[in-house]
């Protein structure tokens, strides 16, 4: 395993990154303000669950076939892309009766929530892309199988990822509430929310290939 040195710049590193407002970021603050702090974290947690499918996949190696190959690069990417589309203009199809908005707002199905964000996140291939070239970096050769580091790597990432992915739901929630008298909030908010998700999506459709320098997908 990594001796403690190690270990401490890998939090250090990580910390820095999932700070840093991304994607991923931006999805779960957008549906925590469009839903509320409960939908924000739990598309935080689903945002995780996909981040540890791709985790396995790294450490079982199957992941090379995903950047090793642009081609399975590219559908991963455009399907993920069409997903976030599918949701944005989902959103902006649906009608909100400014009047009665309270009572016609669309109710929260969590569990479609958390399957959302484990698809948003299973279908960024950027997200395999980040384990395969940042987590090599901090694993010891003279220690513990490489799998098995990647692995405990990838889980301390991941908690960290849940922790700091749910403040900013809770933040954005809370903000969502301060609002919530607001008419024109109301009524703008499905529009905006969808037009954030369509945005998001057509932002990964035109990003790098797996050749493009790595970035975080926070």
């Amino acid at each position: 395993m990594p001796d403690a040195s190690s270990l401490t710049v890998f939090i250090l590193a990580s910390l820095l990154l999932l700070v840093t407002p991304g994607p991923a970021v931006l999805y779960i603050v957008t549906r925590s303000i469009d839903q509320g702090r409960i939908a924000g974290v739990v598309s935080a947690l689903g945002i995780a669950v996909g981040s540890s499918i791709h985790l396995v996949f790294a450490a079982a190696g199957i992941s090379a076939i995903l950047v090793s190959s642009a081609t399975a690069f590219n559908v991963v990417k455009y399907l993920g892309a069409a997903y976030l589309v599918y949701l944005g203009v989902r959103k902006l199809f649906f009608k909100v009766n400014p009047v009665i908005a309270d009572e016609s707002e669309e109710p929260v199905k969590i569990s479609r929530v958390f399957t959302q964000g484990v698809v948003v996140n299973l279908l960024n291939p950027k997200v395999a892309l980040f384990f395969f070239a940042f987590l090599p970096q901090f694993v010891h050769t003279g220690g513990a199988p490489v799998a098995y580091q990647i692995m405990f790597l990838g889980a301390i990432f991941v908690g960290m990822g849940i922790c700091s992915d749910s403040i900013y739901a809770l933040l954005s929630g809370t903000f969502r509430q301060w609002l919530r008298g607001n008419r024109l909030f109301t009524r703008a908010e499905c529009y905006v929310a969808g037009t954030v998700y369509v945005a998001l999506g057509l932002a990964a459709a035109a990003s790098g290939s797996n050749h493009t320098i790595m970035t975080t997908e926070k």
